[in-house]
């Protein structure tokens, strides 16, 4: 059964036409129709309110039917909208059609029967343009879930732990945390170096295990306190605060490092040993305190530093550094 509510705009530069296909769509029922004299006209209701039917003449002057078509379309993709194009020719013959087609039309009433044809094609487009913008809004639907479930999102899906959003939000948390009271941050990025070597030679499958293995080696290494995430491919981070900076000593983190490039992992081929760099940025409260990002930014600037050394890299935040990257 039609939707007689859907709505359905005219355009043609010769009134009694415009006439003659309202009363036949009224008589049917239809309840909202618009009727334009040009494709300006048509174009400028559409701009305010979208039809999902278009009927418009083929021939008519400044911009004909084809033309119009075009700027429907365009329309159409920047308001995530179908409208069906239905075209009224005089026109005949396989090259007609083909042209029209070819141009986005949907379809085409030869005038001389169009009495006769005009209903049940518009039933047909009904039909068709109510399934297609039906589509369009529930894909807009679904595209819209996916967005805020992907802003919700806090788990790295392959070691369960936390992703890089989480550890923004923890890290966050920490330096809110250092700046109320005398304390300091320490960031330490943990990035496997030799990753793309495991993966080329052994699989993708290998080298998911060698990141699940570092998960679980890291969270048995780290202090039940500090918080552990998955901040990237090959990386990790873990955040530690420090009710005194001056008590923090490096020698507490030579274990990880040690930890993770001294003692190989076991897997589905047998053992395997990776090579990790670890660098550390401290931030306190004796200065302006660095954002998460930034104070994640120099860890990172740091880590070819640890790959060439073989050491894990200590920096000491101060504002200076950001400007320095910039």
């Amino acid at each position: 059964m039609a939707n007689l509510n859907t709505p359905i705009l005219v355009v043609d530069d010769a009134k009694f036409s415009s006439i003659m296909i309202g009363r036949a769509l009224t008589a049917a029922g239809f309840k909202d129709i618009r009727f334009a004299s040009s494709a300006n006209e048509a174009l400028n209701q559409l701009e305010k309110r979208a039809a999902n039917i278009l009927i418009a003449d083929w021939l008519m002057p400044e911009m004909d039917g084809l033309e119009l078509t075009d700027q429907v379309r365009i329309l159409d993709s920047n308001s995530h909208h179908f409208t069906y194009v239905m075209l009224l020719t005089a026109k005949e013959g396989v090259n007609a059609l083909k042209e029209a087609f070819d141009r986005g039309v949907d379809d085409f009433i030869n005038k001389s029967v169009m009495n006769d044809q005009l209903l049940p094609r518009i039933y047909a487009a009904d039909r068709i343009s109510s399934m297609q913008n039906r589509l369009l809004e529930e894909n807009r639907l679904l595209t819209d879930n996916m967005n805020v479930l992907e802003k919700r999102n806090l788990v790295d899906p392959l070691t369960g732990l936390g992703n890089l959003r989480y550890c923004l939000q923890r890290l966050s948390d920490a330096l809110r945390h250092v700046e109320s009271r005398e304390a300091a941050c320490c960031l330490l990025v943990v990035a496997l170096q030799n990753g793309k070597e495991i993966q080329s030679k052994y699989g993708l499958a290998i080298y998911q295990e060698i990141i699940r293995g570092m998960a679980r080696r890291l969270h048995q290494l780290i202090r039940p306190m500090d918080i552990l995430s998955r901040t990237g491919e090959e990386q990790f981070a873990v955040i530690t605060t420090h009710d005194d900076l001056e008590a923090f000593n490096v020698k507490g983190f030579r274990r990880l490092h040690a930890g993770l490039n001294l003692k190989a992992f076991k897997t589905s081929v047998g053992y395997l040993s990776i090579k990790v760099g670890i660098s550390i940025c401290i931030a306190d409260n004796k200065q302006k305190l660095p954002t998460h990002e930034q104070i994640l930014v120099i860890a990172r600037s740091q880590l070819a530093k640890s790959f060439e050394t073989g050491m894990i890299t200590v920096t000491h935040w101060k504002p200076e550094l950001i400007a320095n990257k910039s």
